[in-house]
Protein backbone atom coordinates (compact mmCIF):
# COMPACT_ATOMS: atom_id res chain seq x y z
CA UNK A 1 0.00 0.00 0.00
CA UNK A 2 1.63 3.70 -1.18
CA UNK A 3 1.82 6.30 1.32
CA UNK A 4 -0.06 9.16 0.16
CA UNK A 5 0.89 12.67 0.10
CA UNK A 6 -1.16 14.75 3.28
CA UNK A 7 -2.81 18.04 2.58
CA UNK A 8 -0.55 21.04 3.27
CA UNK A 9 -1.83 23.71 6.21
CA UNK A 10 -1.89 26.47 3.89
CA UNK A 11 -2.24 28.97 6.35
CA UNK A 12 0.59 27.93 8.53
CA UNK A 13 2.72 28.25 5.13
CA UNK A 14 1.11 31.77 4.74
CA UNK A 15 2.51 32.72 8.17
CA UNK A 16 5.70 31.65 7.04
CA UNK A 17 6.22 33.73 5.01
CA UNK A 18 4.54 36.79 6.59
CA UNK A 19 7.35 35.60 9.37
CA UNK A 20 10.26 35.84 6.51
CA UNK A 21 8.92 39.27 5.23
CA UNK A 22 9.64 40.56 9.10
CA UNK A 23 12.43 39.26 9.14
CA UNK A 24 13.73 41.13 5.81
CA UNK A 25 12.05 44.25 7.42
CA UNK A 26 14.16 43.40 10.81
CA UNK A 27 17.68 43.05 9.31
CA UNK A 28 16.71 46.86 7.41
CA UNK A 29 16.48 47.73 10.69
CA UNK A 30 19.64 46.47 12.14
CA UNK A 31 21.60 47.78 9.65
CA UNK A 32 20.33 50.93 10.55
CA UNK A 33 21.67 50.18 14.10
CA UNK A 34 25.08 48.15 12.75
CA UNK A 35 25.77 51.69 10.35
CA UNK A 36 25.32 53.76 13.34
CA UNK A 37 26.81 51.80 16.08
CA UNK A 38 23.71 51.84 18.30
CA UNK A 39 23.65 49.03 21.52
CA UNK A 40 19.75 48.82 20.53
CA UNK A 41 17.50 48.40 17.71
CA UNK A 42 14.91 51.00 17.85
CA UNK A 43 12.05 49.72 15.51
CA UNK A 44 11.05 46.01 15.73
CA UNK A 45 13.51 45.28 18.06
CA UNK A 46 12.20 41.39 18.05
CA UNK A 47 12.63 40.55 14.20
CA UNK A 48 15.32 38.06 15.59
CA UNK A 49 12.20 35.68 16.80
CA UNK A 50 10.84 34.78 13.60
CA UNK A 51 13.62 32.08 13.80
CA UNK A 52 11.90 30.32 16.76
CA UNK A 53 8.56 30.71 15.55
CA UNK A 54 9.82 28.44 12.50
CA UNK A 55 11.73 26.13 14.48
CA UNK A 56 8.25 25.48 15.86
CA UNK A 57 6.34 25.55 12.49
CA UNK A 58 9.32 23.03 11.51
CA UNK A 59 8.45 20.65 14.00
CA UNK A 60 4.74 20.44 13.63
CA UNK A 61 4.96 20.30 10.29
CA UNK A 62 7.55 17.63 10.09
CA UNK A 63 5.75 15.61 13.22
CA UNK A 64 2.68 16.13 11.07
CA UNK A 65 4.05 14.47 7.91
CA UNK A 66 6.24 12.05 9.06
CA UNK A 67 5.21 10.65 12.10
CA UNK A 68 2.80 7.58 11.03
CA UNK A 69 5.24 7.07 7.92
CA UNK A 70 7.99 4.66 9.73
CA UNK A 71 5.11 2.39 10.58
CA UNK A 72 4.62 1.84 6.95
CA UNK A 73 8.28 1.68 5.71
CA UNK A 74 10.05 5.21 5.92
CA UNK A 75 13.53 4.59 6.54
CA UNK A 76 16.14 6.73 7.91
CA UNK A 77 17.99 7.48 4.03
CA UNK A 78 14.52 8.05 2.40
CA UNK A 79 13.51 10.69 5.43
CA UNK A 80 17.21 12.40 4.93
CA UNK A 81 16.96 12.41 1.21
CA UNK A 82 13.36 14.21 1.26
CA UNK A 83 15.00 16.79 3.20
CA UNK A 84 17.65 17.26 1.61
CA UNK A 85 15.78 17.90 -1.52
CA UNK A 86 13.47 20.17 -0.19
CA UNK A 87 16.04 22.67 1.53
CA UNK A 88 19.89 22.21 -0.09
CA UNK A 89 18.63 23.45 -3.49
CA UNK A 90 18.15 27.21 -1.85
CA UNK A 91 21.33 27.23 0.74
CA UNK A 92 23.31 26.46 -2.31
CA UNK A 93 22.02 29.54 -4.07
CA UNK A 94 22.28 31.70 -0.86
CA UNK A 95 25.76 30.48 -0.50
CA UNK A 96 26.59 31.68 -4.07
CA UNK A 97 24.43 34.87 -3.81
CA UNK A 98 26.88 35.45 -0.61
CA UNK A 99 29.78 35.02 -2.67
CA UNK A 100 28.92 37.27 -5.04
CA UNK A 101 27.89 39.87 -2.61
CA UNK A 102 31.23 39.36 -1.10
CA UNK A 103 33.07 40.20 -3.96
CA UNK A 104 31.35 43.23 -5.18
CA UNK A 105 32.09 44.24 -2.01
CA UNK A 106 35.26 44.11 -2.78
CA UNK A 107 36.56 40.97 -0.79
CA UNK A 108 37.33 42.49 2.05
CA UNK A 109 36.19 42.01 5.46
CA UNK A 110 34.16 44.84 7.71
CA UNK A 111 37.03 46.34 8.67
CA UNK A 112 38.75 46.73 5.19
CA UNK A 113 40.89 43.62 5.73
CA UNK A 114 41.74 41.98 2.15
CA UNK A 115 40.14 38.33 2.51
CA UNK A 116 42.60 35.95 0.12
CA UNK A 117 40.82 34.23 -2.47
CA UNK A 118 41.86 30.77 -0.89
CA UNK A 119 39.58 31.93 2.01
CA UNK A 120 36.87 32.86 0.05
CA UNK A 121 36.49 29.22 -1.62
CA UNK A 122 37.51 27.73 1.62
CA UNK A 123 33.68 29.90 3.09
CA UNK A 124 32.10 29.10 -0.12
CA UNK A 125 33.14 25.11 0.59
CA UNK A 126 31.93 24.77 3.88
CA UNK A 127 28.88 27.14 3.24
CA UNK A 128 28.21 24.87 0.80
CA UNK A 129 28.44 21.70 2.96
CA UNK A 130 27.08 23.16 5.97
CA UNK A 131 30.73 23.52 8.10
CA UNK A 132 30.12 26.56 10.54
CA UNK A 133 33.00 29.45 10.01
CA UNK A 134 34.95 29.57 14.06
CA UNK A 135 35.55 32.78 14.67
CA UNK A 136 39.03 34.37 13.86
CA UNK A 137 39.39 31.71 11.46
CA UNK A 138 40.81 32.14 7.86
CA UNK A 139 37.58 31.07 6.38
CA UNK A 140 35.61 33.39 8.57
CA UNK A 141 35.67 36.34 5.58
CA UNK A 142 33.40 38.91 7.21
CA UNK A 143 35.11 39.43 10.53
CA UNK A 144 32.27 39.41 13.07
CA UNK A 145 31.84 36.03 14.02
CA UNK A 146 29.02 34.76 11.58
CA UNK A 147 29.15 31.16 11.60
CA UNK A 148 27.85 31.14 8.05
CA UNK A 149 29.94 34.65 7.16
CA UNK A 150 28.60 34.33 3.52
CA UNK A 151 24.73 34.15 4.23
CA UNK A 152 24.23 34.49 7.91
CA UNK A 153 20.72 33.13 8.09
CA UNK A 154 22.10 29.98 7.12
CA UNK A 155 22.52 28.88 11.02
CA UNK A 156 19.27 29.00 11.31
CA UNK A 157 19.09 26.12 8.60
CA UNK A 158 22.47 24.54 9.70
CA UNK A 159 20.44 23.71 13.23
CA UNK A 160 17.11 22.85 11.40
CA UNK A 161 19.30 20.24 9.66
CA UNK A 162 20.30 18.98 13.62
CA UNK A 163 16.67 19.09 14.70
CA UNK A 164 16.01 16.87 11.26
CA UNK A 165 18.69 14.28 12.31
CA UNK A 166 17.21 14.39 16.03
CA UNK A 167 13.89 13.73 14.78
CA UNK A 168 14.44 10.85 12.72
CA UNK A 169 16.94 8.99 15.13
CA UNK A 170 15.64 10.03 18.55
CA UNK A 171 13.02 11.84 19.41
CA UNK A 172 10.21 10.40 16.96
CA UNK A 173 10.64 7.08 19.18
CA UNK A 174 9.90 8.98 22.57
CA UNK A 175 6.59 8.38 23.50
CA UNK A 176 3.83 10.94 23.63
CA UNK A 177 4.39 11.42 27.42
CA UNK A 178 8.31 11.19 27.40
CA UNK A 179 8.08 13.64 24.37
CA UNK A 180 5.98 16.19 26.59
CA UNK A 181 8.64 15.26 29.37
CA UNK A 182 11.68 16.15 27.06
CA UNK A 183 9.48 19.46 25.93
CA UNK A 184 8.75 20.68 29.00
CA UNK A 185 12.44 20.21 30.64
CA UNK A 186 13.64 22.42 27.41
CA UNK A 187 11.30 24.88 27.96
CA UNK A 188 12.59 25.21 31.73
CA UNK A 189 16.13 25.38 30.15
CA UNK A 190 14.77 28.36 27.67
CA UNK A 191 12.94 29.97 30.48
CA UNK A 192 16.20 30.14 32.97
CA UNK A 193 18.79 31.10 29.56
CA UNK A 194 16.46 34.28 28.99
CA UNK A 195 15.60 35.18 31.66
CA UNK A 196 18.97 35.37 33.25
CA UNK A 197 20.72 36.77 30.21
CA UNK A 198 23.29 33.73 30.78
CA UNK A 199 24.43 34.59 26.96
CA UNK A 200 25.25 38.33 28.43
CA UNK A 201 23.38 39.58 24.87
CA UNK A 202 20.53 40.67 26.67
CA UNK A 203 18.00 38.63 24.45
CA UNK A 204 17.97 35.34 23.18
CA UNK A 205 18.99 36.04 19.69
CA UNK A 206 22.23 33.34 20.12
CA UNK A 207 23.14 30.52 17.72
CA UNK A 208 24.45 32.67 15.14
CA UNK A 209 28.05 32.39 16.01
CA UNK A 210 29.90 29.08 17.01
CA UNK A 211 32.07 30.76 19.43
CA UNK A 212 32.14 30.25 22.87
CA UNK A 213 28.93 28.37 23.96
CA UNK A 214 27.20 30.02 20.90
CA UNK A 215 26.57 26.14 19.68
CA UNK A 216 25.22 25.01 22.33
CA UNK A 217 23.30 28.06 22.94
CA UNK A 218 21.83 27.67 19.20
CA UNK A 219 20.81 24.14 20.28
CA UNK A 220 18.74 24.69 23.27
CA UNK A 221 17.12 27.61 20.87
CA UNK A 222 16.17 25.17 18.08
CA UNK A 223 15.31 21.99 20.18
CA UNK A 224 12.58 23.64 22.61
CA UNK A 225 10.40 24.73 19.79
CA UNK A 226 11.05 22.24 17.55
CA UNK A 227 10.17 19.67 20.15
CA UNK A 228 7.26 21.78 21.35
CA UNK A 229 6.23 21.60 17.16
CA UNK A 230 6.67 17.88 17.35
CA UNK A 231 4.70 17.56 20.38
CA UNK A 232 1.61 19.93 19.02
CA UNK A 233 1.41 17.61 15.98
CA UNK A 234 0.69 14.34 17.96
CA UNK A 235 -1.59 15.93 20.06
CA UNK A 236 -3.82 18.56 17.55
CA UNK A 237 -7.35 18.38 18.01
CA UNK A 238 -8.98 20.56 15.41
CA UNK A 239 -11.19 23.27 16.33
CA UNK A 240 -12.27 24.55 12.73
CA UNK A 241 -12.05 28.49 12.97
CA UNK A 242 -12.82 31.23 9.89
CA UNK A 243 -11.10 34.04 8.85
CA UNK A 244 -8.14 33.89 11.33
CA UNK A 245 -4.98 34.38 8.67
CA UNK A 246 -4.93 38.23 9.39
CA UNK A 247 -5.36 37.68 13.12
CA UNK A 248 -2.66 35.45 13.83
CA UNK A 249 -0.10 37.56 11.14
CA UNK A 250 -1.19 41.08 13.17
CA UNK A 251 -0.42 38.75 16.61
CA UNK A 252 3.24 38.13 15.03
CA UNK A 253 3.74 41.91 13.98
CA UNK A 254 2.44 42.87 17.32
CA UNK A 255 5.18 41.05 19.27
CA UNK A 256 8.00 41.94 16.52
CA UNK A 257 7.34 45.39 17.44
CA UNK A 258 7.69 45.13 21.24
CA UNK A 259 10.33 47.62 21.87
CA UNK A 260 13.34 46.53 24.03
CA UNK A 261 12.82 46.17 27.54
CA UNK A 262 15.09 47.70 29.99
CA UNK A 263 16.24 45.20 32.41
CA UNK A 264 15.63 45.18 36.59
CA UNK A 265 17.89 43.74 38.61
CA UNK A 266 19.53 40.45 37.84
CA UNK A 267 16.22 39.84 35.80
CA UNK A 268 16.43 40.15 32.10
CA UNK A 269 12.99 41.58 31.35
CA UNK A 270 13.33 41.38 28.12
CA UNK A 271 14.50 37.46 28.19
CA UNK A 272 11.35 36.91 30.39
CA UNK A 273 9.35 38.70 27.59
CA UNK A 274 10.95 36.34 24.68
CA UNK A 275 10.88 33.46 27.01
CA UNK A 276 7.22 33.84 26.93
CA UNK A 277 6.37 34.92 23.34
CA UNK A 278 8.44 31.28 22.57
CA UNK A 279 6.54 28.92 25.03
CA UNK A 280 3.17 30.38 24.73
CA UNK A 281 2.20 32.64 22.19
CA UNK A 282 4.17 31.24 19.20
CA UNK A 283 2.60 27.63 19.80
CA UNK A 284 -0.66 29.36 19.82
CA UNK A 285 -0.78 31.00 16.98
CA UNK A 286 0.17 27.90 15.56
CA UNK A 287 -2.40 26.24 17.13
CA UNK A 288 -5.14 29.04 16.11
CA UNK A 289 -3.53 28.83 12.23
CA UNK A 290 -3.49 25.03 11.91
CA UNK A 291 -7.39 25.39 12.83
CA UNK A 292 -8.13 28.29 10.32
CA UNK A 293 -10.87 27.46 7.16
CA UNK A 294 -13.04 29.64 5.38
CA UNK A 295 -10.91 32.02 4.49
CA UNK A 296 -11.85 35.14 1.76
CA UNK A 297 -10.18 34.12 -2.44
CA UNK A 298 -8.03 37.50 -1.82
CA UNK A 299 -7.02 36.23 1.63
CA UNK A 300 -6.14 32.50 0.24
CA UNK A 301 -4.03 34.06 -2.73
CA UNK A 302 -2.25 36.13 -0.29
CA UNK A 303 -1.52 33.41 2.08
CA UNK A 304 -0.95 31.07 -0.99
CA UNK A 305 2.13 33.91 -2.55
CA UNK A 306 3.16 34.24 0.66
CA UNK A 307 4.04 30.57 1.57
CA UNK A 308 5.60 29.88 -1.42
CA UNK A 309 8.16 32.21 -1.49
CA UNK A 310 8.53 31.93 2.43
CA UNK A 311 11.76 29.86 2.45
CA UNK A 312 13.92 31.18 -0.86
CA UNK A 313 13.06 34.67 0.89
CA UNK A 314 14.38 33.85 4.11
CA UNK A 315 17.09 32.35 2.92
CA UNK A 316 18.46 34.16 0.36
CA UNK A 317 17.49 38.04 1.49
CA UNK A 318 20.82 38.50 3.72
CA UNK A 319 23.50 38.78 0.61
CA UNK A 320 21.37 41.78 -0.43
CA UNK A 321 21.68 42.69 3.23
CA UNK A 322 25.47 42.86 3.26
CA UNK A 323 25.48 45.50 0.16
CA UNK A 324 22.61 47.55 1.71
CA UNK A 325 24.68 47.99 5.25
CA UNK A 326 27.70 48.84 2.97
CA UNK A 327 26.17 51.23 1.39
CA UNK A 328 24.53 52.49 5.08
CA UNK A 329 27.98 52.81 6.07
CA UNK A 330 29.88 54.35 3.29
CA UNK A 331 27.06 57.06 3.05
CA UNK A 332 27.04 57.46 6.92
CA UNK A 333 23.02 56.84 6.69
CA UNK A 334 20.93 55.64 10.01
CA UNK A 335 17.40 56.22 9.15
CA UNK A 336 14.55 54.94 7.11
CA UNK A 337 13.79 59.00 6.11
CA UNK A 338 17.14 59.21 4.76
CA UNK A 339 16.39 55.97 2.65
CA UNK A 340 13.62 54.88 2.19
CA UNK A 341 13.46 54.89 -1.71
CA UNK A 342 16.39 52.55 -1.31
CA UNK A 343 14.89 50.37 1.62
CA UNK A 344 10.99 50.03 -0.66
CA UNK A 345 14.10 48.36 -3.59
CA UNK A 346 15.41 46.40 -1.12
CA UNK A 347 12.82 44.82 -0.17
CA UNK A 348 11.25 44.44 -4.12
CA UNK A 349 14.31 42.97 -4.70
CA UNK A 350 14.30 40.14 -2.37
CA UNK A 351 11.20 39.20 -2.94
CA UNK A 352 12.03 39.05 -6.98
CA UNK A 353 14.69 37.01 -6.34
CA UNK A 354 12.82 34.68 -3.89
CA UNK A 355 10.15 34.56 -6.68
CA UNK A 356 12.90 33.86 -9.79
CA UNK A 357 14.57 31.60 -7.79
CA UNK A 358 11.43 29.56 -6.83
CA UNK A 359 9.85 29.05 -10.43
CA UNK A 360 13.34 28.84 -12.32
CA UNK A 361 15.72 27.22 -9.93
CA UNK A 362 14.19 25.66 -6.62
CA UNK A 363 11.08 23.91 -8.00
CA UNK A 364 12.96 22.16 -10.91
CA UNK A 365 15.87 21.28 -9.21
CA UNK A 366 13.83 19.69 -6.61
CA UNK A 367 11.72 17.84 -9.17
CA UNK A 368 15.05 16.86 -11.32
CA UNK A 369 16.29 15.55 -7.92
CA UNK A 370 12.87 14.09 -6.74
CA UNK A 371 13.10 12.08 -10.32
CA UNK A 372 16.89 10.70 -9.70
CA UNK A 373 16.31 9.37 -6.01
CA UNK A 374 14.22 7.04 -6.62
CA UNK A 375 11.72 9.02 -3.69
CA UNK A 376 8.42 9.20 -5.66
CA UNK A 377 5.44 8.60 -2.98
CA UNK A 378 4.53 5.92 -4.78
CA UNK A 379 7.67 3.92 -3.74
CA UNK A 380 7.46 4.36 -0.32
CA UNK A 381 5.53 1.20 0.24
CA UNK A 382 3.97 -0.26 3.31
Amino acid sequence: MAITEKPHYELLDGLRGVAALLVVLYHINEGFAFASGAPVIDFMNHGYLAVDFFFILSGFVIGYAYDDRWSRGLTLWQFAKRRLIRLHPMVVAGVLLGALAFGIQGFEKWDHTAVSPWALVAALICGLLFIPAVPGATYEVRGNGEAFPLNGPAWSLFFEYIGNLLYAMLIRRLSTRALACFTAVLGMGVLFFASFDVSGYGMFGVGWTVGGWGFLQGLLRMTFPFSMGLLMARTFRPRPLKGIFWICALALVAVFFVPYIPSSGRLCLNGVFESGCIILVFPAVVYVAACGIGESALTRRTYNFMGAISYPLYITHYPVMYLFYAWLIDRQLYTFAQTWPVVIGVVAVNIAIARLLLKFYDEPVRRWLTSRSSLTVSKIAK
